[in-house]
Parts: structure tokens; sequence; C-alpha cells
């Protein structure tokens, strides 16, 4: 599946997290044909154990109505963890766009399993990224995913 425009954008923000000394997975919400968050996983540039690249692109967001949420797509790079699944299931996010479930495989069951269309792309790139990171900071990866 060819990427389009939102996903590249998730995926440069996974480039930049990466640029900035941290876990190159990145995300972006989109409304109405509009990002309104973006954002990536800083858990090591703020020392936060929350702030995976879906949560960023949430808190990016800002408040909104739950009716925005429930018309969105949250384009991701790596395959959501329990806890932004969660997020995720919680704002009723109908539709998740994800990069690469090859490094990673999160909560993609439950997702579909409470109805939420996921869609994986198998990006080449972003696969590839993803499995450079983790051999290369095998510590940070395993702190991030919580082993």
């Amino acid at each position: 599946m060819e990427k389009d425009n939102f996903y590249k954008a998730a995926l440069e923000e996974a480039k930049n997290g990466m640029r900035n000394g941290g876990i190159p997975i990145g995300s972006v919400l989109v409304y109405k044909g509009k990002i309104i968050g973006r954002g990536h996983n800083q858990r090591i540039q703020k020392g936060s154990p929350i702030l995976h690249g879906e949560m960023d692109a949430l808190e990016n967001a800002g408040r909104q109505n739950a009716a925005v949420y429930r018309n969105s797509v949250l384009y991701t790079t790596l395959s959501p963890c329990s806890m932004c699944t969660g997020a995720i299931l919680l704002y009723e996010i109908p539709k998740v766009v994800i990069g690469e479930n090859q490094n990673f495989m999160g909560a993609e069951g439950l997702l579909r399993k409470n109805g939420v269309e996921v869609v994986v792309l198998n990006d080449e790139e972003t696969i590839e990224m993803m499995g450079r990171f983790i051999d290369s900071f095998p510590e940070v990866w395993n702190e991030d995913i919580g082993v």
C-alpha cells in the first residue's frame, strides 16, 4: 500500500524523534482531511513514561469535542501498545493506519474486536528504521515496551 501524505507526516515525526535522541515512533491525528495533532515518542527526551507517539499526537491536538475524535483517523508508525490502544478506544477513534507491526505487534486484535478499522501498511522504510533502532538500542526499546 502506498504511503499517503498523512502517513508521511507520521513517519517524519518518527524521524524527528530519532534525530532528537528518541525512539522513532511518530503519529498524527487527522480530522476532516487536516492534521490536528502530531507527535512522536518522547519518553527519553522528556523523561515521560506515557509520551508514546500516539499519546503525544493526542496531547498536541488539545482538548477536542468527542465528535471530533469519533470522526478522526490516527496514523502511527508502529502498532499501538496497550496504553495507546486504550486511548484510541476511550476516544472512539474509528480508524487507525499503522506503518508496521513486524517489529512489534501491539493490541491490534483489541482494536478490531471493538470495531476500529485497522489498516497495516507494512511500510519497508518504517520496518527497517524501527528494526535498526531496536538492534542498536535494545535496552531503551525493552524499557519502552515494559520488558
